[in-house]
């Protein structure tokens, strides 16, 4: 009964921007860790950045830098803003939340992923 909507990606140019956004919908109570992950054609999901409740973040460092991770706990979204693309960036981005359930069950989702493709 939880959903993650990502939106935003899209086909940039080297050293472009772009703004990834996810919102949460659905029955919970509340949303603990949030994150950004990505996978490249070949290669395994990795992590890219990620927020906790307090908005404490992290990120891998390939994006350290370049990308920020932000979120709005009313708005039950999280961001990821990009800049200075790379063609190494080019990947499917999911989102991820960690979501306490009505049910009372602590338990991960995922989005369906969106499309970042950065051309050189």
């Amino acid at each position: 009964q939880v959903q993650l909507v990502e939106s935003g990606g899209g086909l940039v140019q080297v050293g472009g921007s772009l703004r990834l956004s996810c919102a949460a919908s659905g029955s919970f109570f509340s949303i603990y860790g949030m994150g950004w992950f990505r996978q490249a054609p070949g290669k395994q999901r990795e992590l890219v950045a990620e927020i906790s409740s307090d908005a404490n973040t992290n990120y891998a460092d390939s994006v350290r830098g370049r990308f920020t991770i932000s979120r709005d706990n009313a708005k039950n979204t999280v961001y990821l803003q990009m800049h200075s693309l790379k063609p190494e960036d080019t990947a499917v981005y999911y989102c991820n939340a960690d979501v306490l359930s009505t049910s009372w069950r602590l338990q991960g989702y995922w989005g369906q992923g969106t499309q970042v493709t950065v051309s050189s």
